[in-house]
């Protein structure tokens, strides 16, 4: 993520927002197609053109139970090459809420931009809007436009925004996309895709693989589909469950979308696995060519030793919090090569290689290809109360989840 929060000049804090404490509506379920949010916007504006916003900020780090607070304040009109958003989409990453909690990398400038009383940050780093207004120096956007942001740490969790449009990505071509689809390509779906393509040298056979744990997450997810797409075959780790007709519905889950093989991680660690992956591999004719880790400590070591001679480990996460011991065998003998991969640094150095990640990726998405992944959403409409939004995101904490959780915004 970016270390410092973009300052927006253009907003201001001369007309109070009226805050309504009625009840929230926020339900948690599978995702509804969210077309009906794209189009069709109301702005809340005042009589003096400026648009009433509400933005999730926080002042300290800690839990995000304990130090969110919701934040209201006005959007003067556009001017010069800004633009004022309205949010239709934004995911609740884990990475978001380890930065609210101070142990991110990446760590957001707090300052008075938005007129809190003390310096704060605005949460949230992925998410897709729509242009509602443009400054008279816009060249490139149009109201009804939809936008990502082309870095990290703008904070995306509020309503409305005001930013420069050289801050922003324009999706060239929205049709048969959702605002769901769009607002969760940026991270997971190019996380997966720039592993896969940087760390190794396929010939696209079809007599290729990669190994992965964390399987179903949504980086995992996104890797078995453009594995399928690119002719890549897959070994997908999992979390068994206690209730195993759930583990099962799990595994097809993921053999649906073009999982090869799924496994638990007791199997992965289990003595029957290195005879079973022989097999499937013809004996190691097939190479298992990259391993994808985000879990780190024994399940890490165990699935870099299924990796083909000169083969790659990435890692990307570490849910685990538990080291990676590395077997001096694997890198005397089998030489494998064992690197990091943090797609908000990524994202911040290649913003021209962002977009042709993110184009390609909608491309499989609109032809089908590339399946949306399963949420769970909270709706945040104007009346939406503060605890509600914060529940969403301490929610992102817990154990088995059916699905990751996103901000949907109602129209305002």
């Amino acid at each position: 993520m970016a270390s410092s929060l973009p300052l927006q000049a253009s907003f201001r804090t001369s007309l109070p927002t009226i805050i309504s404490r009625s009840r929230p509506v926020c339900r948690f379920g599978q995702r509804q197609r969210l077309a009906k949010f794209a189009v069709g916007s109301r702005r809340t504006i005042s009589s003096y053109g400026y648009t009433q916003a509400k933005a999730l900020v926080y002042s300290k780090y800690g839990e995000p139970q304990d130090v969110l607070s919701l934040h209201g304040h006005s959007i003067s009109p556009a001017t010069g090459s800004s633009v004022v958003l309205r949010m239709l989409v934004a995911p609740i990453n884990p990475a978001d809420v380890n930065q609210i909690q101070g142990v991110y990398p990446a760590k957001p400038e707090m300052t008075i931009a938005l007129g809190t009383s003390e310096p704060s940050a605005v949460a949230g780093n992925e998410g897709v809007a729509e242009v509602v207004s443009t400054g008279s120096g816009v060249k490139n956007l149009q109201r009804g436009d939809w936008v990502i942001m082309k870095s990290t740490g703008m904070g995306t969790w509020r309503t409305h925004m005001a930013v420069d449009e050289s801050q922003l990505i324009k999706i060239d071509n929205k049709d048969g996309l959702t605002p769901l689809q769009v607002g969760t390509v940026s991270v997971n779906p190019c996380t997966a895709y720039r592993m896969l393509l940087d760390y190794a040298k396929w010939g696209f056979r079809g007599d290729e693989w990669f190994i992965q744990n964390g399987a179903n997450s949504g980086v995992g997810r996104a890797a078995i589909q453009l594995g399928r797409e690119w002719g890549l075959k897959s070994i997908n780790v999992i979390r068994g469950r206690e209730n195993k007709e759930e583990e099962q519905k799990l595994r097809q889950s993921l053999l649906d979308i073009g999982a090869t093989k799924v496994i638990t991680e007791e199997e992965l660690l289990g003595r029957e696995i290195k005879d079973q992956i022989k097999e499937w591999t013809k004996g190691g004719r097939e190479q298992i060519r990259v391993g994808l880790n985000c879990v780190g400590g024994k399940n890490a070591t165990a699935l870099a030793k299924f990796l083909s001679p000169g083969g790659t480990m990435v890692t990307y996460g570490a849910m685990s919090k538990q080291p990676i011991a590395l077997p001096a065998s694997l890198l005397i003998f089998k030489d494998i090569t064992f690197n990091g991969f943090w797609v908000s640094k990524w994202s911040d150095q290649h913003p021209d290689l962002k977009k042709q990640t993110v184009d390609d990726v909608l491309r499989l998405t609109r032809e089908g290809k590339f399946k949306d992944i399963p949420v769970q959403e909270c709706r945040w409409g104007w009346k939406t109360e503060v605890d509600t939004l914060k529940s969403a995101v301490q929610g992102t904490l817990g154990g088995f989840r059916p699905g990751k959780g996103v901000f949907v915004f109602e129209e305002t």
